[in-house]
């Protein structure tokens, strides 16, 4: 019955063992011209939290960034995903199918999925990056969040206490594929090394950037160095957050407090570009540090245990 038609392989992996403990295999598909879909199941550094250094997962999309023919994408929202995967059929095994096979992270924390923007850039999704909400409309400071995967709910978090407690104007970009963006910039950088009397391309990153106005920063599930894939070509101040370290054991709350990645952080730290920018005076990072508790612990403030309150409670 399947004689003549394609067979799509769909490997589900635990954490980090895809990349980390079965990576011969990903280099073999790439070698054999394999085509096919890896979820990276409970992914994430805080996500799959309670198992410590064993299982919580840092660093799987900077080793799957080493493989040429891995397609990498972290997703935050539903519909997000469902553009990717009819992107990724049709790149596979449409009319000009490529050699490539997908790498997509999904989490298991069951938060609050929104509906599909209008007028969604769709392109610029599968991309790897697009605007996912405006900031508000106010006469204060402006600045640009760039989140991926289970990070896109502690952005829009950052969002609304930046403009209720601080009066600053955040606009949430979705990066749904931080190596897409380095590789569609490195491919740039080298055509423009090698035809100097050509027109200059652009990178994709710093084009759609280049209208945003304030500082940028990025957050992940995932160390420093996942965003920071991206930040040679980011026209204007730059700041990456993540989970650098060993994993812990603890509850998803404490984890992203003690990473530095939860909301309160992410406001901690657009507060703290706006300051070395001379937008806002320095007096509001001690005020935010002693409003949020960032030096005590997790506490309702900020929004540090509503992560898991929308996220139903697990």
């Amino acid at each position: 019955a399947t004689h003549g038609e394609h067979m799509i392989p769909v490997y589900i992996f635990y954490s980090m063992f895809g990349w980390q403990r079965t990576g011969d295999m990903m280099w073999q598909m790439g070698d054999q011209m394999g085509r096919g879909f890896l979820l990276g199941a409970t992914a994430g550094r805080t996500t799959l939290n309670g198992e410590g250094l064993q299982h919580e997962d840092g660093h799987s999309p900077l080793l799957a960034s080493t493989n040429p023919a891995a397609v990498i994408y972290d997703p935050s929202w539903a519909f997000e995903l469902a553009h990717i995967v009819k992107d990724g059929l049709r790149r596979m095994y449409g009319d000009q199918p490529e050699d490539i096979f997908y790498y997509l992270t999904v989490y298991n924390e069951p938060y609050l999925q929104p509906a599909q923007p209008p007028g969604i850039d769709v392109q610029g999704l599968l991309k790897g990056l697009y605007k996912f909400a405006d900031g508000p409309q106010t006469e204060g400071p402006k600045a640009n969040i760039l989140a991926s995967g289970v990070a896109g709910p502690w952005a829009m978090e950052a969002q609304r206490l930046l403009a209720e407690d601080w009066g600053v104007s955040a606009a949430v970009w979705s990066a749904t594929s931080w190596s897409e963006l380095r590789r569609e910039a490195l491919r740039c950088d080298e055509h423009n090394l090698l035809n100097p009397d050509a027109e200059r391309r652009v990178p994709y990153v710093t084009q759609v950037l280049s209208q945003a106005q304030g500082p940028f920063v990025g957050v992940s599930d995932y160390m420093k160095a996942v965003p920071d894939q991206i930040a040679q070509w980011v026209p204007g101040d730059w700041t990456s957050l993540g989970t650098d370290g060993f994993g812990l054991s603890d509850t998803r709350s404490a984890l992203r407090r003690h990473f530095h990645v939860d909301a309160a952080s992410i406001t901690l730290a657009v507060l703290n570009s706006l300051v070395k920018r001379g937008e806002l005076d320095g007096e509001v990072l001690r005020e935010a540090i002693a409003r949020y508790h960032l030096k005590n612990g997790v506490t309702e403030a900020g929004g540090a245990e509503s992560n898991d309150t929308q996220s139903m409670g697990v």
